[in-house]
């Protein structure tokens, strides 16, 4: 098969959806890899990296979408590559379709299968694609809450992890999946406050144990929702709802129970968004304010670091990579992990949790 891998276009996009060492695997088991040229500058990797594997680096990117069958990518496709589309193109990468009702419908125009890295569930229910940059989404939220606290930057001034005998920062987690637990664990490490937030008590059963209760957890009612965000200093919105859009949990009159220069981090914003407040930003500008709190809403926060988290990114997504180029588009469609995954086909929505928006 003819695989292509495009520069990602996306505002502050940085990571590749390929590395050297998954082309050189795919071009021994007698693929052929297109390039993109400086697709993976932003990653460390140049152009010569990916000829010394045995990738094929193409100028025009509109000449690989022509050549290629299998497009990976890692965000989703712009509007500018739907263009670039046909109907026997595979598309492979990140597509959060519930939060891109346009995207949606014009990938069931174009009529190409499309699979999304999020909807990939393993043999125990996991997420092992989503689940590398829910991971590092979370480290970073917390790095991003403790810069935009900064007085200078708009915060109300709060460390996070304050001297002895000081007030501490207090961090509230709604939402303790994988992204949610990164979060907590980086809130815990600086020495901050942390409430933890979740529908499930056996996780914040594990929570406790794993932090030998070093933090406050709580089911996520919604009184418990909004006594804690009133007193966040940072809060973490990580609601994760599999394929489907997040829900609203953090209304803005909750919001406006935060003391001004408090700041939101709303990870979620890449399904939607669990906090009401919220809308989509990217690292060109990544904060604004709303009701006095500082939010911040980079729908692909892990591309902050790139280098990180590419080598992640492609060490979960190469094995499948493979999978589909091996068995192609009438492989997919009977294989049970693949066929799960593909949200449109043949100008059809695949999923149950996915609907055409009204004209």
């Amino acid at each position: 098969m003819r695989i292509g891998v495009p520069k990602e276009c996306l505002s502050g996009e940085f990571r590749v959806g390929l590395l050297p060492s998954a082309v050189r695997a795919l071009v021994a088991q007698g693929h052929e890899v297109l390039v993109e040229t400086h697709a993976g500058e932003t990653s460390g990797v140049a152009d010569a990296d990916f000829e010394a594997s045995g990738a094929v680096i193409v100028g025009d990117v509109g000449a690989l979408y022509g050549a290629a069958e299998l497009i990976v990518k890692v965000k989703e496709p712009q509007p500018e590559e739907v263009a670039l589309l046909r109907a026997d193109h595979i598309v492979f990468g990140f597509l959060h379709l519930a939060a891109h009702p346009d995207l949606l419908r014009g990938l069931v125009g174009v009529g190409c299968m499309a699979i999304a890295y999020e909807s990939i569930h393993g043999s125990d229910g996991d997420l092992p694609l989503l689940a590398p940059m829910s991971r590092i989404a979370g480290r970073l939220a917390v790095q991003l809450g403790a810069y935009h606290l900064l007085q200078p930057n708009g915060g109300k001034g709060v460390l996070l992890g304050a001297a002895t005998g000081v007030d501490v920062g207090h961090v509230v987690v709604l939402g303790c999946g994988v992204a949610g637990r990164a979060a907590v664990a980086a809130a815990v490490r600086l020495g901050a406050r942390v409430t933890a937030l979740d529908i499930k008590p056996a996780i914040l059963e594990q929570l406790m144990e794993e932090f030998d209760g070093a933090l406050d957890v709580r089911l996520a009612t919604g009184a418990a929702i909004a006594e804690a965000v009133a007193q966040a200093d940072l809060l973490v919105g990580a609601v994760l709802v599999p394929d489907a859009r997040a829900p609203t949990l953090v209304r803005r009159a909750h919001v406006r129970q935060m003391e001004a220069g408090s700041v939101i981090v709303d990870i979620a914003i890449d399904q939607g968004g669990c906090i009401e407040t919220s809308r989509p930003t990217n690292f060109a500008a990544p904060a604004f304010i709303k009701e006095g709190v500082v939010h911040c809403c980079v729908t692909n926060l892990p591309s902050a670091v790139a280098r990180t988290a590419s080598q992640e990114l492609v060490a979960a997504s190469a094995p499948y990579v493979q999978r589909i180029a091996k068995i192609g588009r009438r492989g997919v469609a009977s294989d049970t992990v693949l066929r799960a995954a593909v949200n449109v086909m043949q100008g059809q929505v695949m999923s149950d949790v996915l609907s055409l928006p009204q004209e």
